[in-house]
This record gives structure tokens, sequence and C-alpha cells, in this order.
């Protein structure tokens, strides 16, 4: 919600929107007072108190992280040309830094990595070494090499991506959403917000669930393209009347606050 709404308001919202808007999605007040009470805690969002109410903007590290993530999101998909080559990872975490090695583990899994054990991590996205070197280098205690290779005579592409990824776990994911969302209608603004935040909700796990493995290494019948194909279109579709119903309710606040003030 923040990244789909907020993030294009630098000004911020109010409070009493973002609740709105959570009870929108099925949010008890009180969970959604309790959610944003969390984010702000721990710097997602910054209140600033404004008469008897609250402006909600987002920290600077909070809107890097969204822009980076809609991007990925948003040209998550598109077919793109591999030359062969794979970019290979060793990774060293020392065994007591656990939380170290878990924040590691999901950040390579985001850059769409996969494992073969042992701190071997690879991935045919050899362009991506600059964003997995920032990354390790700002953990502690972390060390790694990477290399840049071609699968020789042992073994074979389809094995070794067997190996690193689930991909029928992957197919089993993109059915769900297609299911979930091909007979979707939403017919007025609150149903189009809901529906778009659910989609988008839904959307950006893929990045973190598929590894975007080029065309020749796919199985047949790959349903990521049906799957986007459904995203940009729905989400085109329910675009306008989602925004315009997180601007009304975002609007109905103003006089209130012009009174207060």
């Amino acid at each position: 919600m923040l990244g789909e709404y907020v993030l294009r308001r630098p000004d911020g919202v109010w409070q009493e929107t973002l609740v709105a808007a959570l009870v929108s999605l099925g949010y008890t007040q009180q969970a959604a007072r309790q959610a944003l009470a969390r984010s702000t805690r721990d710097g997602w969002l910054i209140a600033e108190r404004r008469g008897r109410r609250a402006r909600m903007t987002l920290g600077a590290r909070t809107a890097e992280l969204l822009r980076t993530g809609a991007e990925r999101i948003y040209s998550f998909g598109q077919p793109w040309p591999w030359d062969g080559r794979w970019l290979v990872v060793v990774l060293r975490v020392p065994e007591e830094r656990r939380a170290v090695r878990h924040q590691l583990r999901t950040r390579l899994a985001w850059t769409g990595l996969g494992s073969l054990g042992g701190g071997v991590w690879l991935t045919p996205h050899v362009e991506r070494e600059d964003e997995l070197a920032a990354a390790i280098n700002d953990a502690p205690a972390a060390e790694a090499r990477s290399f840049v290779a071609e699968l020789g005579s042992m073994g074979d592409p389809e094995s070794l991506v067997a190996d690193a990824w689930d991909l029928a776990a992957v197919r089993t994911h993109y059915e769900t959403f297609i299911d979930d969302f091909a007979r979707v209608r939403a017919p007025g603004p609150e149903a189009c917000f809901r529906q778009q935040t659910l989609l988008v909700h839904a959307w950006r796990r893929f990045p973190f669930l598929d590894p975007d493995l080029p065309a020749a290494l796919l199985p047949d019948g790959w349903p990521r393209q049906r799957a986007q194909e459904l995203f940009h279109g729905r989400h085109e579709r329910w675009r306008e009347r989602a925004m315009d119903f997180f601007a009304q309710l975002e609007g109905e606040l103003e006089p209130m606050e012009e009174r207060a003030a």
C-alpha cells in the first residue's frame, strides 16, 4: 500500500487515511493502528503532529527501498537474452552470526540467486554482481568470492536448475495467481482499490519466488508470461479508480484538518 499510493506523495498522507485504507482491506481499526505504530517505531514511517492529527511520510530508507522494489516489480518477467554465462557466489558467514546469514540469504533470493548448498549461490544474471557486492559488503562478518563462468562438460543445465531452484513450486504460485485474479471483477472505486492492492501484494512476491531464468532454461508451458500479462492488464484497468478512492480518503480529512487549525 505504501509503494502503490504513498510513495508518489512526497508530502505524505494523514494517519487516518492509512487507517481507513487498511480497514477497506479487511483490517480492524485496532489492527490498522497497531501496524502503523510498529511501522513508525521501526522507522518505516515518520509521524509529524499537525494539530490533533498526524501527517505520515516515508523515511528516506523506506522510500528508496520502495522505489527500487517498484522498478523490479513492474519490470519483472520481461524476456531477456542470455549469453550462457553464470554468476557464481561463494558466501561465508560465521556460524554465530545467524541473523546476518538469514538477512543475506533473503537478499540473495530477492536478487534471484539459487543455492547449491555449502554457501554456493548462482544466477544467470551476471549483471547483478555489483548489486550483490554492495549487499554483502554492508553485512558484518560476511565474506564472498564471485566467479563468472560457463557450464562445463560435467552436468547439464536442466539438472543444475533443478538443484538450485524448485520450479514446480514456482509454477504452482503462478497458477494460483492466475486463478485468483483472472475472473475477479471490481465494480466500484473501493473494490478497485482493494483488488489493486491485493494484486500488487501478490505479484511483488514473484521476484523472490522466480529466479527469472532465460527462456532456454525454462520448462515447456512456463506460465510466467500469462501471469505477467494478467498483472499488467488488471493493474492498468483498476489503477485510476484505485487512486481516486485513496485520494478520496485523503480528501475527506482535509476540511476536518482545516477546522482543527
